[in-house]
Order: structure tokens, then C-alpha cells, then sequence
């Protein structure tokens, strides 16, 4: 049971993960997410960048909100197994 449920935390912080990534480097070409794909990225990411974006300071138009909450997330998921585990 619980190796399941590392491996399911696992995939669920690699989906996570490449989610954050793909609205980044989606955010290049539709830089306002309005496309649907945009918005569909922008609504699964949102919650977890927003409040990573609130506490960092602003770099002018570079947001690093995305690659903190990439490391956020890896850690939460690291923590989270190695507590199951």
C-alpha cells in the first residue's frame, strides 16, 4: 500500500511538474494563456504559482514564479515520501 501511494504522489508531482513547465514555455507564444490550451494550463497551474508569485519580488518581466514552484513542489514531493516511505 504505501509503495503505491508513493509511486501515485510520484506521478502526481511529474504531472504537476510538466504542467508548470508546458504553461511556461507556452507562455511564450500565447503570452496572455487565452487560447484554450492557455487557459486549461493556466487553470490547472494557477493555484499552485499564484501564491509563489504573491511572496516573490518582482524581477520586471521576468517571472520566476514558475521555476520556485517547480522546486516547491519537487520538495513537498520528496517530503511526502520519504514520509510514506
Amino acid at each position: 500500500m504505501s509503495s503505491e501511494l508513493v509511486s501515485f504522489v510520484n506521478l502526481v508531482v511529474m504531472i504537476l511538474s510538466l504542467l508548470i513547465i508546458a504553461r511556461a514555455l507556452f507562455s511564450w507564444f500565447d503570452p496572455g494563456l487565452q487560447s484554450q490550451v492557455g487557459r486549461i494550463l493556466r487553470e490547472v497551474t494557477e493555484p499552485i504559482i499564484a501564491p509563489v508569485r504573491q511572496v516573490m519580488p518582482s524581477f520586471g518581466a521576468f517571472d520566476i514564479s514558475p521555476i520556485v514552484a517547480l522546486l516547491l513542489l519537487q520538495l513537498i514531493g520528496r517530503l511526502i515520501t520519504s514520509l510514506l516511505g
